[in-house]
């Protein structure tokens, strides 16, 4: 850059503050308040000095303390004899203080002045004033609340000082990534999520290169909603974008727009727009948008005036009125999408609702493949394995899989996060932590044994039942035992799958019954899943003989009434009981049937506290089932390389 293009030098004028002004105010109160309005001076002589002045006849008026000080003044006509000057100087009224031997030698001295002639004025006797605490109870009160005025125009101004404060409240919130500062996520860092990244790769292409849509007519999408339970990576996904993304983006969350102060969530949404309309074309990302676009009418709240319906008409008419907010695309986040109001959810606003779902088989060995990548492995780690041993789990939860294993490699000095590292990681986030210190009795551990061993013969016997992996009658968590699955990954579930896996939950309290007489607290868990269950079965999906095909779901979050008659719910009951009754009936069956090979396996628990599937097969027989089987039993062979007594997180 020549000298013709440099930019001139600004001159630092220092900015005007508001405190300073109230700082030169207080200062002339203190002034004006110790000072006399007269301007007269003082000064403090000795005690024999003040008696030369009396006996001289030059004292008017004499003031004596409780403390033995002393104040007077002297005539006029003295003043220059005392101060040396004259009363143009030192005021017409100036004091003089001393300090006497006590009070009554003063009063004793006075009176015999007074009988000599010398003293004709007035002598008064008072209360010494502390001075300190009156100023502190008279000035204290005001810079107090100057302070909190103070404090309270820098906190609407988020920080800043200025008379200005008050008018940033409805500003908005919204983190600007420009160029320069974008941030370093990319495609490339999101696994899985195939069809959405194309649906948001898109619109970033768009941005780039408007002139291959426009030239054949096509129009730039207004938003798109991100949808997918927590931890899927929609606010990943909406970081990518910004990281690939090159233009601005403005970031923030559904709540920002809320405050106390009524009407300052729609200013802020007007200022978001107005911002997004000078940077265009830009993309503003609002994460939990269901924090303010819950559907009008559904809110809990009684009043007249609400808040976030105001907010969110304002953030209506912004996406699509009579304005043009052309260059601005809105991308959003939800995992409640069935709250938000149908007006939002309308081509025009959010024209694409872009799903992000668990991921499958496939996407977890992508997502293990991301976040293996700054962890030290070693040659044992096997990606396939890991996600077969993930089903169901989300991204983040992937994510806390590899960080907890490398925390168990760290705990134990290991230089390498292994296979049997990441195994313990999955225990310890599915089944929770082991609670090794936890004493229970023989009777205690039979119970659990038997009850264990109950769900694990069932989920080999019947067919649609998730296939048994390990299960063990170590404490976990709040749990006295934990048994894990290898569930099959469906996109449709049919009743008799659904029949099977209640049969199996019900098969730790049917053991109970059957072989001890009695049973326990310990099938809470499996009651209550099986309840929840079958009350889905058949008040949602229709799966009732007696109500067949109806479907009583009400998506009204706030509705006080039921979708159904009372006596319908008094059927609902009936069918719920009938089911789970028949299925409790049918486990305590298959039980009976298989009494000898149920009581092997639970001996076998006892004494080993850790079975395998390959355990279960040497006691019950190949799984009539063959794929499944087949596909257990190879999983075991890599997962159960060593013997299960020697497996340093069961024993």
């Amino acid at each position: 850059m020549d000298n013709n293009q440099k930019k001139p030098n600004k001159v630092n004028v220092p900015r005007f503050n508001l405190n300073w002004l109230f700082i030169v105010i207080a200062l002339m109160l203190a002034v004006l308040y110790f000072t006399d309005s007269e301007g007269s001076i003082s000064k403090t002589i000795p005690y024999s000095e003040f008696e030369k002045y009396v006996r001289s006849g030059y004292v008017s008026d004499v003031v004596g303390y409780d403390n033995n000080s002393v104040e007077f003044n002297v005539k006029p006509e003295h003043i220059k004899d005392v101060f040396k000057n004259d009363s143009n100087r030192v005021g017409k009224n100036p004091i003089i203080y001393t300090e006497a031997p006590s009070r009554d030698a003063l009063s004793d001295f006075l009176k015999g002045q007074e009988e000599e002639g010398n003293f004709t004025g007035v002598a008064s006797y008072e209360t010494k004033k502390d001075y300190f605490t009156l100023v502190l109870w008279q000035v204290l009160p005001l810079v107090a609340l100057v302070a909190i005025w103070i404090f309270l125009m820098r906190r609407m101004s988020g920080g800043g000082g200025g008379t200005s404060g008050v008018f940033s409240v409805g500003k908005s919130k919204a983190q600007l990534f420009e160029k320069d500062n974008a941030v370093k996520i990319t495609f490339k860092d999101v696994a899985g999520l195939a069809e959405a990244k194309q649906e948001v790769e898109e619109i970033v292409e768009f941005l780039r290169e408007p002139q291959k849509y426009t030239d054949l007519g096509g129009k730039i999408p207004k938003g798109a909603l991100l949808v997918g339970p927590p931890g899927t990576g929609k606010t990943l996904l909406a970081k990518a974008v910004a990281g690939e993304a090159n233009v601005p983006f403005f970031s923030l969350s559904g709540s920002d727009f809320v405050e106390m102060f009524v009407g300052v969530g729609a200013s802020r949404v007007r200022d978001l727009f107005k911002q997004a309309k000078e940077k265009a074309p830009c993309i503003v990302f609002i994460d939990e948008i269901d924090a303010v676009g819950r559907a009008r009418g559904k809110n809990p709240s009684m009043g007249g005036n609400d808040e976030r319906e105001n907010t969110l008409n304002q953030l209506l008419t912004e996406m699509d009125g009579f304005g043009s907010n052309s260059g601005v695309i809105i991308l959003a986040a939800t995992n409640r999408v069935d709250i938000l109001d149908k007006a939002l959810l309308r081509a025009g606003r959010f024209d694409r609702q872009i799903h992000v779902d668990l991921p499958d088989l496939n996407e977890r060995k992508e997502v293990f493949g991301v976040h293996l990548r700054p962890i030290k492995i070693d040659d044992s780690v096997d990606v396939d394995l890991l996600a077969r041993q993930t089903p169901g789990f989300s991204g983040a939860d992937i994510a806390n899989v590899c960080n907890e294993a490398a925390l168990i490699a760290a705990r134990h000095g290991k230089k390498f996060v292994g296979r049997q590292d990441f195994l313990d990681a999955v225990d310890r986030i599915i089944g929770g932590l082991e609670k090794k210190s936890k004493v229970t009795t023989l009777a205690e551990r039979t119970t659990i044994a038997l009850h264990e061993a109950g769900h694990a013969s069932l989920s080999w016997l019947l067919e649609h039942a998730n296939p048994l992996i390990k299960v063990t009658i170590v404490p976990r968590g709040r749990a006295l035992g934990a048994a894990w699955y290898l569930p099959e990954e469906r996109q449709i579930t049919t009743k008799e799958q659904m029949l099977d896996e209640m049969c199996a939950t019900l098969g730790g309290r049917a053991a109970e019954d059957l072989f001890l007489g009695k049973i326990s607290t310990g099938a809470m868990n499996d009651l209550e899943r099986v309840t929840k269950q079958a009350y889905g079965m058949i008040a949602y999906l229709g799966m009732s003989d007696k109500l067949p095909n109806l479907c009583y779901y009400n998506n009204d979050e706030y509705s006080f009434n039921k979708p159904y008659s009372d006596k319908t719910a008094e059927l609902i009951d009936q069918e719920v009981l009938s089911m789970v009754n028949e299925q409790y009936d049918r486990a305590r069956k298959i039980l009976s049937e298989h009494t000898k090979e149920h009581n092997e396996l639970a001996e076998l628990l006892i004494e080993k506290e850790v079975i395998f599937a390959e355990d279960v097969e040497r006691i019950f027989g190949k799984r009539p089932w063959a794929s499944r089987s087949e596909e257990i039993m190879a999983y075991e062979k890599k997962t159960n390389e060593i013997e299960p007594e020697t497996l340093p997180s069961f024993k």
